[in-house]
């Protein structure tokens, strides 16, 4: 029986660690295992002959790598509300929910009704200023407190303008991210994601993990919750950087919470140093709450990302922040471009997702998932698993572990072959969570009680049978 400790996370987030825990046997996990792909296997067969097809024109035989698994995907044929129809036939609760981007549901109809609008009246691209597009930005602007925002078409082109605004306004080039962080495709970003252990060196000095394919520049690698190496860095490295760019909740690896006071000293540090602070809200944004992560953590970045949670499940995302920053894009020290940047139909979206998300709205959602995470809570007790769960808004995890995770190298001690189970235990029993072991859900507007209650049956079942 081990006993574990709690270091004092954000109280803007949820984080329970049971008081005990007894070890899990491997081999139990092991065969449980085994019988669940097989009965993957057997109940997913026009899963399995798609994908044989779709990998002779696709790579994996899918749209992006984060989308495939071993031995192939579940492909779906549509999806209405909270839930999901396969290939199969199946109806699955969907709690992956696009990362985020299907925050107020599939198909929500006030989302449908005005893009129908905008198809049958405005139009789909003017490539030219709209009123569509100043409305929203206004939206944006008062909701998540900025001077200025661009509209951008991914969360990959929000981070790499935000980054090279940085630049620009700074006149240095280097960048400080942290180890195990994501944020989109640009190559500075691409370093340290999710690295093997192997290539990082020691958690007390990481080495930076940089992909063969990337070009990255200066990039200054740093643990999540570590304000005296940070310091180190910029008091050595502070003349060429010009940006630590970071998701204030790490959500790439479940949901990894700020020490408490952790982003108050990055904050006085960026400042200390003239350092541009951005805040990567790719994947929190609106799930973090109505006004976004930021305002909800009480620190204000200099620039801020955002999309998924934004566009009512199209593509859509932004950049934005201070006038300090924002003004590079005035006076063309940052020049940004991009054919599709708020046109009609995202625009329609966008402002159909800033009138359903109210306050109201978001916590009648957020109280759902806080009831679920604490009926986990419970089974984590009663059946003394090495777990424990963590939540941030409408997103929630289990994540296996007696300890709770700081960082990077915290998450890559967890247990990844009870994460595998669990994920694939969920499948089998019409609940789907992200792929990838992250064991990250969100309650979107679409979800009840009721729904709810299938992901917290599926676990009871689970910590039976793994104690059986």
């Amino acid at each position: 029986m081990t006993t574990k400790s709690n270091p004092q996370h954000d109280p803007a987030g949820w984080r329970t660690i049971p008081a005990s825990s007894r070890p899990l046997d491997q081999a139990r996990i092991a065969q449980l295992l085994a019988a669940e792909w097989e009965t993957f296997n057997q109940a997913t067969p026009k899963s399995g002959a798609h994908n044989v097809v779709a990998r002779q024109v696709l790579p994996l035989g899918v749209t992006s790598s984060f989308q495939y698994w071993d031995p192939y995907p579940i492909s779906i044929v549509s999806a209405q509300g909270a839930y999901l129809t396969d290939i199969d036939g199946r109806q699955l609760l969907d709690l992956s929910m696009g990362f985020g981007a299907m925050l107020v549901g599939h198909l929500n109809p006030a989302v449908v009704s005005k893009v129908n609008e905008a198809l049958a009246s405005t139009g789909t691209l003017f490539v030219t200023p709209s009123p569509t597009a100043t409305d929203a930005a206004e939206r944006f602007k008062k909701r998540f407190g900025l001077d200025m925002l661009r509209f951008t078409n991914s969360g990959t082109e929000s981070t790499m303008y935000a980054i090279r605004t940085a630049r620009a306004v700074t006149g240095r080039k280097g960048i400080v991210k942290l180890e195990g962080g994501y944020h989109g495709g640009y190559d500075p970003l691409q370093v340290s994601v999710k690295p093997p252990l192997a290539n990082i060196g020691s958690g007390n000095k990481p080495r930076a993990d940089i992909p063969p394919e990337v070009e990255a520049g200066t990039v200054f690698v740093v643990p999540y919750n570590d304000l005296p190496y940070l310091t180190k860095i910029f008091a050595k490295h502070h003349k060429k950087i010009a940006a630590f760019i970071l998701e204030p909740v790490m959500e790439n690896l479940s949901i990894v919470l700020p020490d408490e006071g952790y982003l108050r000293g990055v904050r006085e540090l960026c400042d200390k140093y003239d350092i541009a602070l951005i805040f990567d809200e790719v994947k929190t944004g609106l799930t973090a709450g109505a006004f976004g992560a930021a305002e909800r953590l009480g620190v204000k970045p200099d620039l801020i990302t955002l999309a998924k949670s934004i566009g009512g499940g199209l593509p859509v995302a932004a950049f934005g922040g201070i006038a300090k920053y924002m003004d590079a894009v005035v006076d063309g020290r940052m020049a940004h471009f991009g054919t599709y940047n708020g046109n009609p139909l995202v625009m329609a979206a966008v402002t159909a997702v800033d009138e359903i998300c109210t306050p109201e709205a978001l916590a009648s959602a957020e109280k759902i998932n806080l009831s679920a995470l604490a009926e986990m809570d419970a089974i984590i007790n009663e059946y003394e698993l090495p777990a424990h769960t963590v939540g941030f808004g409408v997103k929630g995890a289990v994540i296996w572990s007696a300890e709770p995770v700081r960082n990077y190298r915290d998450y890559k001690a967890t247990d990844f072959e009870v994460a595998e189970l669990s994920w694939l235990w969920g499948i089998n029993r019409g609940v789907l969570t992200p792929p990838g072991l992250d064991e990250q859900w969100l309650v979107s507007l679409a979800h009840t009680t009721q729904d709810m209650d299938k992901l917290v049956t599926t676990f009871r079942d689970l910590a039976k049978a793994l104690r059986a």
